[in-house]
């Protein structure tokens, strides 16, 4: 039946009926991964992330990620990776028969074990979505003798809820370790009568930046528009805005990914409207 596509490996013993990928396949994957584990195994990490709705990188959604509660060890395979750490009960929930890390603990978890930026992504989303402040600072302060907690706490220091897709997160910690003038979220500004957001503002200097990627133009249609009606909508709100001394500078996941990209972009476009390095 997998040689004729219709069974789909999961693992050993597992196969699906759908050729499901990325985040669904994880979620799949999770489910048939608890037969095999210990009794007290808990979905931890990059599991958890994905049963939270948190946003993590796909290269890291082949292996189920949990915790076994203890000290020392753990293991790491081709389909899973073990933790072996202290779990106290207030940071365990059971959700749809599945047991996982509660939001704050995956969010310091994630902060301490994975690459900064898309960690802040999720801290960014946890804050979004009414998890307390104190809530994250405790689970610090349960990991302060924990491997990556220096970094854990930057993380969280710098979460800020505004930040509205996992792009921007990316961006605004990219652009703060580049030494650039730190940004306004969110900036509302009004220019005839109409109102405008952007994501990113140096108002000092008069530059709005704006991460593409997180919104498609269909979803930004209103009721009988055609994507072309919002092409020139855009063109009509970047027309307004320019004739107002303010300046843009746009930039992708390819430029947020990689700082040179971005210091490019952002950095001259700062200094053509007046910002020097010092001043």
């Amino acid at each position: 039946m997998v040689r004729d596509a219709e069974l789909f490996r999961l693992r050993r013993g597992a196969f699906d009926t759908d050729a499901v990928e990325g985040f669904t396949r994880h979620r799949t994957l999770i489910r048939a991964t608890v037969p095999v584990l210990g009794e007290g195994a808990v979905f931890s990490h990059v599991s958890a992330a994905v049963l939270h709705g948190l946003p993590v990188e796909r290269r890291l959604l082949d292996r189920v990620t949990y915790t076994s509660p203890g000290r020392g060890g753990g293991r790491v395979g081709a389909q899973i990776h073990q933790y072996r750490t202290p779990l106290p009960e207030g940071d365990v929930e059971l959700v749809d028969e599945l047991h996982r890390t509660t939001m704050p603990r995956t969010v310091v978890d994630l902060a301490r074990s994975c690459d900064a930026r898309l960690a802040l992504a999720a801290a960014d989303v946890a804050l979004r979505r009414g998890v307390p402040p104190c809530e994250l600072s405790a689970q610090l302060e349960a990991a302060h003798r924990r491997r990556g907690v220096a970094q854990a706490r930057m993380i969280v220091g710098f979460a800020d809820a505004r930040s509205e897709s996992p792009g921007e997160s990316v961006s605004r910690l990219t652009l703060w370790q580049l030494g650039l003038p730190v940004p306004v979220l969110q900036y509302d500004l009004e220019i005839g009568g109409a109102r405008y957001r952007a994501d990113f503002a140096w108002p000092r200097w008069k530059l709005l930046g704006e991460f593409d990627g997180k919104v498609k133009y269909g979803e930004l249609l209103a009721d009988g528009e055609t994507a072309a009606d919002v092409v020139m909508r855009e063109k009509r709100r970047e027309v307004d805005l320019r004739s107002h001394g303010w300046a843009i500078v746009r930039w992708s996941w390819a430029e947020a990914m990689h700082p040179d990209k971005l210091d490019l972009l952002v950095r001259s476009m700062l200094q053509q409207q007046g910002w020097r390095p010092g001043a």
